[in-house]
């Protein structure tokens, strides 16, 4: 039996914050457990940039913000152990993990406190009930970007998504400068469920078609999805008979929410919130339970992945003085929030673009959302000799607002391929050092997917001119 003060659960940017929180907090028994064979969870197949601002103070793609959190942790915090490939097959009210690995087998771990940070998965089609066969090309965009991004596979060539959250957005991009063509993203709601900087980086610059108030309504083919049938709905989310119409595609990416991982949690018996899928929790993070604190995805879904590390850091700490007999003070616990930002666009049912290129004929002003971070701000240029912009919350809007008249500059962010010292062939993610011309992206990208890699690669290497590794060998 092994026994420490704190246990945590998971080892993505949640648990990775709460570690080294815990650690840093006087806590120096405390155990990191996570269920893949390296740490940093989802984050290692989110290769897109748009991670870090709040908390690094930069601009990262998912890699790098793990990279970094990973290496916070060895040096802040360089006597927390952890278990890889290590499975948590249940947890007990009285503190008792029962976990599994090849090593050791079947094991019993006993800790005086507990923070969940399991994260969160998709729903599947099954949660969705959507009627028709099965054949494969129906697949959450998660995994679809696990097939690209981490294992080199395409998934199809003629997509659809279905749903408008930030990881089918961030996919329908990230399918086209695969060679795919998207031809639509669905939303049964009558307005986007991404960031609007998504919205526009990720549809209106490949000129994806954003259909509201519509749905699937239903699934054809047998071996492979030869197609879907698109139907409108009403107020209630009802499809209305005679607006169906067909689109023939082979890849049906699903994109309609997360869910709190919380099977552990609801073996323990804490007790679960309806509204979001997580535990009850305490200004301090702690649950139903004394003694297990939840954190991260698996409290409430959050948009960023900053947000996430700022509560695990405020879960880490109160898990820490529970160990210690402490309580958390009021002032602290108010501290424990998370920032929320205003990402989320409604836009008009007509499709109307957020990014309007046109001009308005009276006032000679265009309209624009910013994408420098995830506020997505308004913005509104009028085209003068020195033009003005409004509706930014910072100068940096400003600045992007007229480069995006005179000379759109964009990230590409992509994977390239890797030959290993036995001759395999791997992945690792890769970005341009910094912004190129729009209309240049594809070039680039063509470039770097022609490439082939000698391994050892390290994160920051510069791999092609102007283009370096956001994950390593």
């Amino acid at each position: 039996m092994r026994n420490y003060d704190i246990v945590v659960i998971g080892g993505g940017p949640a648990g990775l914050a709460a570690a080294k929180s815990a650690y840093e907090n006087g806590c120096h028994s405390v155990l990191l457990i996570e269920r893949d064979t390296k740490l940093g969870g989802i984050l290692n197949q989110c290769i897109h940039n748009g991670f870090g601002l709040a908390h690094f103070g930069e601009e990262l793609t998912g890699p790098e913000y793990a990279f970094r959190a990973i290496k916070e942790l060895q040096e802040s915090a360089p006597g927390v152990e952890i278990l890889l490939d290590t499975f948590v097959m249940e947890i007990t009210p009285d503190k008792r993990i029962y976990a599994m690995n090849k090593k050791d087998g079947y094991f019993e771990i006993t800790s005086k406190a507990i923070v969940l940070a399991m994260g969160c998965r998709e729903k599947a089609r099954g949660a969705l009930a959507i009627p028709g066969t099965r054949p494969a090309g129906v697949m959450t965009a998660g995994l679809a970007q696990h097939y690209v991004n981490i294992d080199g596979y395409m998934v199809g060539r003629k997509v659809v998504i279905l749903g408008s959250g930030d990881i089918g957005l961030i996919m329908a991009r990230r399918m086209i400068l695969e060679g795919a063509k998207v031809l639509a993203c669905i939303e049964i709601a009558p307005q986007p469920g991404g960031l609007a900087r998504n919205i526009t980086q990720c549809l209106e610059d490949y000129g994806i078609p954003l259909y509201l108030r519509q749905t699937v309504t239903a699934i054809h083919g047998k071996e492979r999805l030869t197609g879907i049938t698109v139907s409108e709905v009403d107020e209630k989310y009802t499809p209305i008979s005679g607006t169906e119409r067909e689109i023939e595609c082979d890849t049906l990416l699903l994109s309609c929410g997360l869910i709190p991982e919380n099977e552990l949690s609801r073996k323990a018996g804490l007790a679960i919130d309806p509204k979001t899928g997580g535990p009850f929790a305490s200004e301090s993070l702690e649950s139903s339970i004394s003694g297990i604190f939840a954190c991260g995805n698996v409290l409430h879904v959050h948009d960023l992945a900053d947000n996430v590390t700022k509560e695990a850091i405020a879960a880490g700490k109160a898990a820490a003085l529970y160990v210690a007999g402490e309580a958390v003070s009021t002032s602290e616990q108010a501290l424990s929030s998370p920032k929320v930002f205003p990402g989320k666009v409604v836009k008009p049912l007509e499709n109307e673009s957020t990014n309007d290129t046109s001009l308005d004929a009276d006032k000679g002003v265009r309209r624009m959302t910013c994408i420098i971070c995830p506020r997505g701000c308004q913005l509104s240029v009028t085209l003068e000799d020195e033009p003005q912009v409004t509706g930014n919350s910072c100068p940096r809007g400003e600045a992007y607002a007229i480069t995006e008249i005179t000379h759109p500059m964009r990230t590409l962010t992509t994977t390239i391929r890797v030959r290993y010292e036995d001759g395999s062939i791997g992945r690792i993610s890769v970005k341009t050092k910094d912004e190129i011309p729009k209309d240049e992206i594809f070039d680039y990208a063509e470039k770097i997917h022609h490439t082939i890699l000698s391994a050892p690669i390290l994160v920051g290497d510069e791999v092609l001119p102007g283009v370096v590794a956001t994950s390593g060998t």
